[in-house]
């Protein structure tokens, strides 16, 4: 536990708000919501009067509500694993819930919400060893698990949320139309792809720590100049999305 005001000495600070006055009895589950940038998670600050807990190797936590808290962890997937074995040691959520914006392999409407029911590591390649495309060595698995898929599902239906569901697929590269974008398309066959999803899931399965992916088509790879990043209407009503979600978990 932290006293208020603690400096770690490395420019990390940490306010009086510890675990023992999250968890409380209001639900069954911990949820932390992860994003990778502060400007996806600067709505939700500031449209729930969210405080600052603590700032640990650069990566911000905000108390959301009793039950929720939310990260903000950072670009890539070193970042992405670093903050959510972070979260989980610190804060032990039951749920982590990474929520922000992808690319997407169809031509949809910008910011059409986006589920996955796994995700792949497109970036990863030790076939020079033998090894399928995209195996990740120590676990040993290509594909990685997303939890509650179905209940994602059917509380995405009650709340009249119209949504996407496929694989996720993430590596350090910002994807763009081109050989790359097609040879990803071909080999794993995914709905979207971002730079965190598939670290935070493994990180999560490695510590039994249920994983749900939220994300809004921010452009579409293969589609015309009308599809093109465009990072503020997919941040339209994600975070609104997000929230009303966790809480219908809690």
């Amino acid at each position: 536990m932290f006293a208020a005001g603690h400096r770690t000495g490395h420019g990390d600070t940490v306010k009086d708000i510890s675990l023992m006055t999250l968890k409380t009895t209001t639900g069954d589950n911990m949820i932390a919501l992860y994003y990778a940038m502060p400007k996806e998670i600067d709505s939700l600050l500031k449209d729930n009067a969210a405080a600052l807990m603590q700032t640990i190797a650069g990566v911000s936590f905000y108390k959301i509500t009793d039950d929720i808290i939310a990260v903000a962890g950072g670009i890539g997937k070193v970042n992405a694993a670093m903050a959510a074995q972070l979260c989980i040691s610190l804060y032990k959520p039951d749920i982590i819930i990474n929520v922000g914006v992808a690319g997407c392999f169809k031509n949809v409407e910008i910011g059409t919400l986006m589920i996955a029911d796994k995700y792949i590591q497109h970036d990863v390649d030790t076939t020079g060893c033998g090894d399928p495309i995209g195996l990740v060595s120590t676990v040993n698995i290509v594909e990685f698990p997303v939890s509650r898929t179905e209940q994602t599902k059917n509380i995405l239906n009650q709340m009249n949320i119209s949504y996407l569901c496929g694989t996720g697929a993430t590596g350090d590269w910002f994807a763009r139309h081109g050989e790359r974008a097609k040879w990803i398309a071909d080999t794993f066959h995914p709905l979207f792809i971002e730079m965190e999803g598939c670290a935070i899931a493994q990180v999560c399965m490695r510590n039994h720590v249920d994983f749900i992916a939220l994300k809004s088509v921010s452009d579409c790879l293969f589609g015309n100049d009308n599809y093109d990043f465009n990072f503020p209407k997919a941040m339209e009503n994600i975070n609104g999305i997000a929230l009303k979600f966790a809480k219908a978990l809690i």
